[in-house]
Parts: structure tokens; C-alpha cells; sequence
């Protein structure tokens, strides 16, 4: 393939070749067509790096569509949840996903049996780690108790009917968005997870069958610095990838490293509280940070009253971060945040709480390669064609930082899909 008349970083407009290989074959101006090549007339638009999530749970984002969502903005009160409930989705289970304590209080058994009681109904947390069940949907999964389950999903796989996978719908909307590849991040991921993943035309890493290792810390079964350092030795030479949403799992994940050492590849997934004393260490331990700089605009109003006042200057650090030289990069954490990468670019742009980024940086947290993602990618000969092609220059798309600016995705040469819509254009001269 033969992309002529393409902006790219460091060459300016210059024709891009592709080889049969799906690398990049050559980069310069007027290249001549060969035989048999297809041919792509870029007009001047920029020709990126394809874009790579590095941080989502593809299967269950995939599951959404058999899902009805009931998070505070799908639903708003307790009223649109009961309708939401009551109204389901296709099959005789209804599965809910999304829901945040603000929408209808603490949830149990006996408050979703007062709502549907003659029906199952699983409704997932926001954070993706608890299950409400009501009293059929208890009595169909052979379980008991109150119906909260936390960090039951492997259990749950077991006893709950299957969700269909609309896994090609997932990787649609993200070749519209630019998307070439994606890290999932799920811990425990099923047997066979890379079979059901390699439906999607997008690269793939998949935590637990390629490196890192994803280690998830809670609070509640929080293990001491020493044992979380036993557990990293034990993946050693592997890299890792540890979860931290909170002061203490940082904490206690830096001593841990502090007495492991680190090794290329290590991650801290979030990094949701960061405190200002704690910066300098991470720097000098060369972990890297896959944050979702997003959150706080996304959820401000909940994080508002959820989260510590002590905390809350020291959420999902962007700036600061990158401003002291740690590497880092960004997921979206879907369907537990947006899916659209581009949105996530737009609200760390937007923060006005000392952490946002520009508009480039932005774009950056989603160009790192998927072992190292705060390494970012550029086009040069020998490099794999995963590529996005926008319809506007790098400066205008910049200005929007809007998907509407993608035109093509490509995965080694191929092209994942063909956009016509045209691009909004920024606001004044």
C-alpha cells in the first residue's frame, strides 16, 4: 500500500509505503507506485501511530450490549433505576452494570427483590468489583446470603448464564476511534481468554498470558510489603503490574519494589491516590504509571463525597507526574470508564485542578507501546503499519481531540475500517 500526501511528525508530507510484510517500507516525497499497490491519498491529513488502550476489560465491555446500564447519568435516581431494572434487557436474566451508590443507596438482596422480585437480577458495581444479586437470582446460582458478592467473578462464571460477546461491535467502534490495540487488564483472566479475544482486529496483550503480571490489592486482605515482595519475586523475571487505588496500596507497593527491585515493564495500574511526598520515589524506582486521568471529570460530583478530603488533591495524577519524569500512560478502564480514547484526551485537557496536560501530551498517553507504554511510537521504516489517519492535520485535530478527526485505522497495512464522516472543525479563526 502506497499512502501519498500524508503529514507525518518529523518528515513533514511525504508518501508513506507499506510492504507486503505490514511494516513500514519507506517514508519520502514522490514515491512512485508499484505494480499491483493499493493507493491511499491522505490530502495532507497526519498519519499517527494507531492508538492503544493500555488499560480495559474487553469481555466485559463486550457484554455490555446484553447489559442495561444504571450508572448515575443513565438513570438518575432511584425511580429510573427501578425502571431500568424492571424494564431489563433481552433474557430471562437481567444484567445491570454501572450502578454507583448515589443512584439508589446500598444495595442487597432484599432492596432489589422490592423492586423485581420475580425475575434474576445481577447488578455490578461501578468499580467492577462487587455483585448485588436479588433472592431468584440467589436461588438460580445455588448461593446464599445477602447478596453481595466481592471479587466473585470467577465464582460467578460458574452459576450465571452465559452473556453473549459482541466483541465485533467493540472492535468497530474502536478502528472508528483510531484504535489498533488494546492491554486487557483483567486479573483473573477465564481459560481461553486469548481464544475469545482474538476475534478483534486489534493488537492484543492480555495480562496473565503475556507479561506483566496483574497483581490487585485491596484494602481489606492488603498483604504486608514483605508478602506483596514474595508474590513479585515469584513472577520474576516477568515484569508486573499492580493495582492501587488507594494511599496504602501505593504504599505498600513501593516498599515492596523498594526490596524486589524493579525491572523493565513494571506498572502501577491507576495510581488513583498519589500523594506529593510519594513522587520522587516512583521516579527513582522507574515504575511506570497507567492512570485514568479522566475519572476525576468523569466522576467528580461522586468522588466529591466518597473520597477523603486528604485525598482528593492527590487523585489520578497527570501533570505532575509527567512534569517529575515518570514514565506514563493511560487506559480507559472500560466499560468501567468511557471506551473512546479521545474523550479521555478532552478531559485531561479540561482539568482544572493543577493536572492537566496539553492537547499533545494527551494524545501521547495513548501512543506508548503496549510492553512499554510510556515509550511512544513514531513511523519509521521497519516499524509495523498500525496506523491512524486522520482527515485534518495534526495541529486541527489537536484542537478538537475528537474521533470525528479519524478517517482510517489500519493493523499491519490493513485497513480495519473506512469513515466518511468529516471531522468538526475548532471554534474561532
Amino acid at each position: 500500500m502506497l499512502i501519498r500526501d500524508a503529514e507525518v511528525e518529523g518528515y513533514g508530507r511525504v508518501d508513506v509505503r507499506v510492504g507486503g510484510d505490514g511494516r513500514i517500507a519507506r517514508i519520502g516525497a514522490g514515491l512512485l507506485r508499484s505494480a499491483g499497490e493499493a493507493e491511499v491519498d491522505a490530502g495532507g491529513g497526519a498519519l499517527l501511530p494507531g492508538l492503544h488502550d493500555h488499560h480495559v476489560h474487553l469481555t466485559a465491555l463486550a457484554a455490555e450490549a446484553s447489559s442495561v446500564r444504571v450508572g448515575p447519568v443513565d438513570v438518575g435516581g432511584p425511580g429510573g433505576f427501578a425502571a431500568a431494572l424492571r424494564s431489563g434487557a433481552p433474557g430471562e436474566w437481567v444484567r445491570a452494570v454501572g450502578y454507583h451508590e448515589s443512584v439508589a443507596g446500598d444495595l442487597d438482596h432484599r432492596v432489589l427483590d422490592a423492586i423485581v422480585p420475580d425475575r434474576p437480577v445481577r447488578v455490578q458495581h461501578r468499580s467492577g468489583v462487587m455483585w448485588f444479586l436479588n433472592s431468584a437470582a440467589l436461588r438460580a446460582a445455588g448461593l446464599d446470603g445477602d447478596g453481595r458478592l466481592w471479587r466473585e467473578d470467577e465464582r460467578l462464571r460458574g452459576v450465571v448464564p452465559l452473556v453473549p460477546l459482541d466483541l465485533e461491535r467493540v472492535g468497530r467502534r474502536a478502528a472508528r476511534r483510531g484504535v489498533t490495540g488494546f492491554t486487557n487488564a483483567d486479573p483473573n483472566p477465564a481459560h481461553g481468554l486469548g481464544r475469545t479475544l482474538s476475534v478483534l482486529p486489534q493488537r492484543l496483550l492480555v495480562m496473565g498470558v503475556d507479561p506483566p503480571v496483574k497483581l490487585v490489592l485491596d484494602d481489606t486482605t492488603l498483604p504486608s510489603p514483605a508478602g506483596l515482595a514474595d508474590a513479585v519475586a515469584a513472577v520474576r523475571p516477568r515484569p508486573v503490574a499492580i493495582h492501587c487505588v488507594t494511599r496504602v496500596q501505593l504504599m505498600v507497593t513501593l516498599l515492596a519494589l523498594e526490596e524486589t527491585g524493579g525491572v523493565e515493564g513494571d506498572r502501577i495500574e491507576h495510581g488513583s491516590v498519589i500523594p506529593a511526598e510519594t513522587i520522587p520515589w516512583i521516579r527513582r524506582l522507574g515504575v511506570t504509571v497507567v492512570t485514568q486521568p479522566h475519572f476525576p471529570v468523569e466522576r467528580g460530583a461522586e468522588y466529591a463525597v466518597d473520597v477523603r478530603a486528604d485525598d482528593q488533591p492527590h487523585l489520578y495524577r497527570c501533570r505532575s507526574l509527567a512534569d517529575a519524569g515518570i514514565p506514563l500512560a493511560a487506559g480507559t478502564d472500560a466499560p468501567y470508564g468511557t471506551d473512546d480514547p479521545w474523550a479521555v484526551m478532552r478531559a485531561v485537557v479540561a482539568r482544572n485542578d493543577g493536572e492537566s496536560i496539553t492537547a499533545r501530551g494527551a494524545l501521547g498517553l495513548f501512543l506508548g507501546a503496549p510492553e512499554q507504554p510510556a515509550r511512544m511510537r513514531r513511523l519509521a521504516v521497519g516499524e509495523a503499519a498500525d496506523l491512524c489517519l486522520l482527515h485534518v492535520p495534526l495541529r486541527e485535530a489537536l484542537d478538537v481531540l475528537s474521533a470525528d478527526v479519524v478517517r482510517d485505522a489500519y493493523v499491519g497495512g490493513q485497513r480495519l475500517t473506512r469513515c466518511t464522516r468529516r471531522p468538526p472543525r475548532a471554534p474561532g479563526p
